[in-house]
């Protein structure tokens, strides 16, 4: 038995050695294989490409490193009280009459690297049409100029874009060229898929066209940070005075900019200056995924479901345990972006996405989200704020919430109606033949009265006459090969439609 003591440190030892020498043979075959795919590039894209393949080696290198989830669920707490603020106490402190000084520091910054396939739609998701014809990037436009011009301020916007989404968005921005908004964009880097086998590229040569079409992909949002500051825009908007940015997803309308909020960034004593607040709201059953702040080694930190151990899942998606989520609605210090960037300091855990691509090829990519480099800023803060600066619309379903008489348009921020008696928005489930924009479209002559709406279910072939109202709990389901017309005019109220109804013309 002593023996065998002795030997199993050698053995271990030498299992390290072992997987340490394919850790550095993988390393050096992707470093040959990225060199291969730069000398494919030309001109002013193989610059662009050299740096985008640093911030990738970077990455793969630390995915390579990493063993196991990234927290030990022992050593997760509670944040601390005053580590995640009631909105209500940042409001009350009101504002100061020189809050255009502070909306002259501060820059917006939309997410705008996502397409639109997923509800039906070609093209970048921003140029989706969500009221009144207006896109959500007419909608972001429209609030940033009424800003300008009630306060005589100059917010800038800045769009992140993708290489899916950059040609055409900046086709679009011509239209924007007499609105009082300043405009820029740049583009977040492009990384190659790489082979769930083979541990290398997909990608032959640069190209995004015919085999390579699907090779390439943006690296999530928290790719912000190191693409931000390589395309020198970063350090313009600084040189401009700018000091703060606030960051969120195009298709979360209901992130404007929140004077209170900015107020409480900007007014702060200089020797506790907060570089980093996460707007935060409660969860609901809806939420039970979304990410979370917890307190984890002295610090704030943001907490995702893909980094919960499986047999912790069922914990992490408690209402009672874990009361808020991240909304991505962000505000961060410029300059502590520059100092992280330049001190290599910025620390993301590698959130590992795979994907089948066309011929059954699994691939994985490596993606960081923006929220969790809240670790790396000092006197990070959370601000939980009301649910409807959370009004994301990924699906037909939220598309339906927003375009009904639910909210009130005005200077492009939606605002839930006055007439509405309850604060929170009914649940609404469309089913497959809702799902593209194109045919959703189709089945509504208008948009039915939901004031008094809780809960809505449609399934199968179903279309709306005009000037339709539900309220209350409305369940209508087509059964496969019929068809249910709700008649002009028609009030279900509590109601279960069912079968096969059509009301035809004679």
């Amino acid at each position: 038995m002593m023996c065998l003591s002795k030997e199993l440190p050698s053995n271990s030892n030498k299992m390290a050695q072992f997987q340490e020498v394919m850790r550095q043979q993988l390393e050096s075959s992707m470093h040959a294989e990225l060199e291969k795919l730069v000398g494919t590039a030309k001109g002013a894209e193989a610059k662009v490409s050299k740096k985008d393949f640093e911030g990738f080696r970077k990455l793969f290198h630390r995915f390579l490193q990493v063993k196991g989830p990234s927290v030990e669920w022992s050593k997760i707490n509670r944040p601390p009280e005053d580590s995640i603020q009631p909105y209500d106490k940042i409001k009350a402190k009101g504002l100061p009459h020189y809050i255009a000084d502070s909306l002259n520091k501060l820059v917006v910054v939309k997410l705008n690297g996502g397409l639109g396939t997923s509800m039906g739609c070609k093209g970048p998701k921003s140029l989706i049409s969500v009221r009144n014809e207006n896109t959500f990037l007419d909608l972001t436009v429209q609030q940033i100029e009424h800003l300008n011009k009630t306060y005589n301020a100059d917010v800038p916007l800045v769009l992140m874009n993708s290489f899916n989404t950059d040609e055409d968005t900046k086709k679009i921005l011509q239209k924007y060229t007499h609105h009082r908004v300043k405009i820029h964009t740049f583009n977040q880097s492009r990384y190659p898929r790489i082979n769930k086998e083979s541990l290398l590229p997909v990608a032959k040569d640069m190209a995004m066209t015919g085999e390579n079409a699907d090779v390439w992909y943006p690296p999530g949002h928290g790719d912000i940070y190191a693409s931000f500051y390589n395309s020198g825009l970063l350090e313009r908007l600084i040189a401009e005075g700018k000091e703060y940015i606030f960051v969120s997803n195009i298709d979360n309308l209901g992130a404007t900019v929140d004077l209170y909020i900015l107020n409480h960034l900007v007014s702060q004593p200089n020797g506790k200056r907060c570089e980093f607040i996460m707007e935060v709201t409660d969860k609901t059953r809806a939420d039970v995924k979304g990410g979370t702040l917890i307190q984890y080694d002295g610090k704030l930190r943001l907490l995702e479901i893909a980094q919960v151990p499986k047999a912790h899942v069922d914990e992490f998606k408690s209402v009672t345990k874990f009361k808020i989520f991240n909304t991505n609605n962000l505000w961060i210090s410029l300059s502590a972006i520059k100092r992280l960037q330049e001190q290599n300091a910025m620390d993301m855990e590698i959130i590992v996405n795979p994907k089948t691509l066309d011929g059954d090829l699994n691939v994985i990519q490596l993606e960081t989200a923006v929220g969790a480099a809240i670790k790396c800023f000092d006197n990070a803060l959370g601000i939980n704020v009301p649910r409807s600066r959370f009004l994301p619309v990924k699906t037909t379903s939220d598309l339906l919430l927003v375009m009904s008489n639910l909210y009130s348009l005005e200077a492009g921020s939606l605002t839930m109606s006055e007439r509405r008696e309850f604060p929170t928005t009914p649940h609404v489930k469309l089913g497959s033949s809702f799902t593209k924009v194109q045919e959703y479209l189709t089945r509504f002559e208008s948009i039915p009265d939901m004031l008094e709406l809780d809960h809505l279910t449609v399934s199968g072939d179903v279309t709306f006459g005009k000037h339709v109202s539900l309220k209350g709990t409305v369940i209508i389901i087509a059964n496969h090969g019929d068809r249910i017309d709700i008649p002009a005019g028609s009030m279900l109220e509590n109601k279960i439609v069912s079968g096969n109804l059509r009301i035809l013309d004679h």
